[in-house]
């Protein structure tokens, strides 16, 4: 759970586009029985008097969210609680509000799961299927659904005001109404700590015991503790001393993968920071190594003096942060929901009567790199399939030269779904303008420069930007060499105010929010120095 600080506050080609089509396609085809469902949390579309909410990402109907918290798939329901601010358009009041999704697209907003009282505000946490009622919250018939969350405390709370520590709620309904444990809080340090939050909660098969995560944020420390319960709990080991330390660490989770294409498995540390991330301002590094049931030990990690670029980034853009799994999610891979915001100017930015969205939900491959371990990620795949059946599938190929061509109307979408490859044959940067105004002087700007392999993404005249300095102007990643470097494959999943851009198989993302002008529709493809061919498809969302 992040919160202001005064002391932090903040950073072949042409051909392969009929594979594109027919993927885009069969997408279409093999769902097309399913009905559709609603089309954003309470019923809202993107609007000429709210021309900034998104179509294909979590949002409140009204007021301020940020860190997805208790995230569950439970009955063919995926649940997101997240921080909330039931009374206002700012962060305050921290409660935990609830969407619920069949489709990790189309959310539905819920009634606010917990709220704040003077005595306790409730910060991020985690929320799991205690299956076998280890807790005895519930019983064998009906065993509950336990979070685990951070208890804020203020005035007349349990423990001195501005203490936290970790506590317990129960649902037996499945998530509609929650319970807290008499025994609160069930996790605290000595002596108290104002920085102590954030418990994230994995099963150890091993030693058949849950193991949590959390950390003292302003010591750059996870602690990690053991339960058999999730009621007592038994302190493990503290990690801390390598990677990014330029700001508070938050959220974190210890997540165990399988490496993709042998049968050896690992564990990786998911951890958010802020400030201090690679974009500026909030990001999200990563670890990958051994957990032996009591010590997590990364492979190969950055220093912590070593520059921000040797660390390993989830995410190169701007706006993701917070993100954790979804316990339960059907699959292999670990299910990702990430808030999509960035603590520099979050509640700056010129939204209402909303302030903040989740991005897209992703998927994670975790792969032998050059040099280490390396995450891939992916548009999770129940997203996809959604977003791939939204509409008919426009393409086009073009070469292009020296002249900006316009793309028309197939391509003017506000919120889209884009696959684009380029062959930067002789060109020395080569990419597309979106949300392109009517006299060509503002539009979002993605581009591929081949001599340094720097896929960015520019938003410094995609719109307003007057709301904050600190609002960035544009966000870049250099990709490893592939062999044909001129060539680069770009998956873009355009929304009303927000941009992720999944580079190759998913070798690195940026994610940039921005706040076009409402008639800003246009679309270009440019290439300079030399020609490009590009394959470009779309879905209108």
């Amino acid at each position: 759970m992040t919160y202001p600080s005064p002391h932090l506050s903040r950073r072949q080609l042409l051909a392969a586009s009929a594979a594109v089509v027919v993927a885009f396609s069969a997408a279409s085809c093999t769902q097309s029985q399913s009905p559709t469902p609603a089309p954003t949390p309470s019923g809202h579309r993107p609007s000429p008097s709210d021309p900034w909410r998104p179509v294909a990402h979590l949002t409140a109907g009204k007021n301020w969210l940020n860190d997805p918290n208790g995230l569950v798939f439970h009955d063919g329901t995926y649940h997101a609680f997240y921080q909330y601010n039931p009374h206002g358009n700012s962060w305050g009041n921290m409660s935990w509000g609830h969407s619920t999704s069949k489709d990790l697209v189309h959310w539905e907003q819920q009634p606010v799961a917990m709220e704040a009282s003077p005595e306790e505000e409730i910060f991020s946490g985690c929320i799991v299927m205690d299956t076998n009622n280890a807790s005895g919250l519930g019983s064998a018939e009906n065993p509950p659904m336990v979070a685990l969350y951070t208890s804020a405390y203020g005035k007349n709370g349990a423990l001195p005001q501005g203490a936290q520590a970790q506590s317990i709620a129960y649902s037996l309904d499945s998530g509609v109404t929650w319970q807290k444990y008499q025994g609160n809080p069930v996790l605290n340090l000595a002596p108290t700590n104002n920085n102590f939050r954030d418990p994230k909660v994995t099963w150890y098969e091993p030693g058949r015991y849950w193991v949590m995560t959390t950390v003292v944020a302003d010591a750059q420390v996870v602690k990690m503790f053991k339960s058999t319960d999730l009621l007592r709990w038994e302190f493990l080991s503290d990690f801390s001393g390598v990677g990014a330390q330029g700001g508070l660490w938050e959220v974190p989770e210890l997540v165990q993968m399988d490496v993709e294409g042998s049968t050896a498995r690992k564990w990786v540390m998911l951890l958010s920071i802020n400030p201090g991330g690679i974009a500026g301002g909030s990001g999200m590094q990563y670890f990958v190594g051994e957990f032996d049931g009591t010590r997590f030990t990364p492979e190969n990690a950055a220093a912590a003096d070593a520059p921000l670029e040797e660390s390993q980034w989830l995410d190169h853009g701007a706006d993701y942060y917070a993100a954790n799994s979804i316990s339960g999610a059907p699959g292999d891979k670990p299910v990702l929901l990430g808030w999509m915001g960035n603590w520099d100017y979050a509640q700056d930015v010129p939204t209402t009567p909303w302030r903040g969205s989740m991005a897209v939900p992703r998927e994670l491959t975790l792969v032998r790199g050059g040099k280490r371990f390396e995450l891939r990620s992916a548009i999770a795949g129940a997203a996809k399939e959604t977003l791939e059946r939204s509409g008919e599938v426009k393409s086009k190929n073009l070469t292009v030269g020296s002249s900006l061509q316009d793309l028309g109307p197939d391509f003017g979408a506000r919120s889209q779904l884009i696959e684009l490859e380029m062959d930067l044959a002789s060109a020395k940067e080569a990419g597309l303008i979106l949300r392109r105004s009517s006299d060509g002087n503002a539009g979002l700007r993605i581009s591929y420069a081949p001599e340094t392999r720097t896929v960015r993404v520019d938003r410094s005249q995609a719109g307003t930007s007057n709301f904050s300095e600190k609002f960035s102007p544009f966000h870049e990643v250099k990709l490893q060499s592939s062999g044909n470097d001129r060539a680069v494959r770009l998956t873009i999943l355009l929304d009303s105010s927000s941009v992720e851009v999944f580079i190759g198989s998913g070798e690195a993302v940026i994610s940039d929010t921005f706040f076009p002008d409402w008639d800003n529709t246009g679309s270009s493809a440019f290439s300079t120095e030399g020609d490009t061919d590009f394959a470009i498809a779309s879905r209108t969302l």
